[in-house]
């Protein structure tokens, strides 16, 4: 069992656990990911290690509330017992001294950059950062961002926060103004992240992405999280989650993401109906 430890929402949608996972901890490096069963019988679901703690054995998890289980998982208070805990998974980001690297986030995507911040920092790294949201009650990770990175630009889609837009147009800037950009870095929604690739390709500036495809065992036996980069199939489960964003076939992720949303809907109400009473 790992005991949580602390909990808090960032904002309506988004919440932060910190999870007694001592192993775990030791072992995780930027990029990865964890397997969380939050319930006896309920479904196996992928979240991205936001931090560690290796001197408290603990490691943070911002997750989303958008379906059933995340649903559950919200559910649990601080003290209680997650179930069924599996990590770290998935190839670390690769992080060395690369020169000037713009990482963006997007969403939940925001939290999700942090350890690649911080790794691409103390490797010796420029790091521009790059968030955005719709609005500004919705942004996470600002200050925290703000202290690791050389530069953080903030966007939001109403502009009440940062500049009124979206996170490819300080990209764009950031590129137009001509400052060599060696990595650029793109994490959260999924036409966030096909948009950043259209913006970089024209420059020949290598983007990874981290894709979040459908995913069962986490192990590659099943092969559901499979998605197609540079013409052939990939597990993003062993494989990934980061791939080189020029290469994905991002419309094949698009359908195969939104293949079970009338299922998962009828379980969200489901759930929702049980914990209301």
């Amino acid at each position: 069992m790992n005991k949580i430890l602390k909990k808090e929402k960032l904002n309506e949608n988004i919440a932060r656990i910190v999870v007694e996972a001592p192993a775990i901890a030791r072992s995780a490096r930027p990029g990865q990911f964890v397997v969380i069963v939050p319930a006896e019988n309920a479904e196996r679901i992928p979240l991205t290690i936001a931090d560690t703690d290796v001197s408290k054995g603990t490691i943070s998890i911002i997750f989303q509330i958008v379906g059933a289980t995340t649903k559950v998982l919200d559910s649990l208070k601080e003290g209680s017992e997650i179930p069924h805990l599996l990590g770290p998974l998935g190839v670390p980001s690769h992080i060395e001294k690369f020169g000037t690297v713009v990482v963006i986030g997007g969403g939940v995507g925001i939290a999700e950059i942090y350890p690649a911040v911080k790794g691409l920092r103390e490797k010796g790294n420029r790091v521009i950062t790059i968030i955005g949201a719709r609005c500004k009650d919705l942004l996470i990770y600002e200050e925290e961002l703000r202290i690791k990175s050389s530069e953080l630009r903030v966007t939001t889609d109403d502009g009440t926060c940062g500049r009124k837009g979206f996170v490819s147009d300080e990209l764009k800037d950031i590129i137009e103004s001509g400052e060599k950009i060696d990595l650029v870095i793109a994490v959260g929604p999924v036409p966030m992240m096909r948009v950043c690739c259209d913006v970089t390709r024209a420059h020949n500036i290598k983007t990874m992405v981290s894709l979040n495809p459908l995913m069962l065992d986490a192990t590659g036996m099943c092969g559901i999280c499979r998605v197609t980069v540079g013409g052939e199939i990939k597990f993003a489960c062993v494989e990934g989650p980061e791939f080189d964003g020029h290469d994905v076939d991002f419309r094949e992720l698009t359908e195969r993401l939104s293949a079970y949303k009338d299922v998962e809907k009828v379980a969200h109400d489901h759930v929702c109906r049980l914990l209301n009473g």
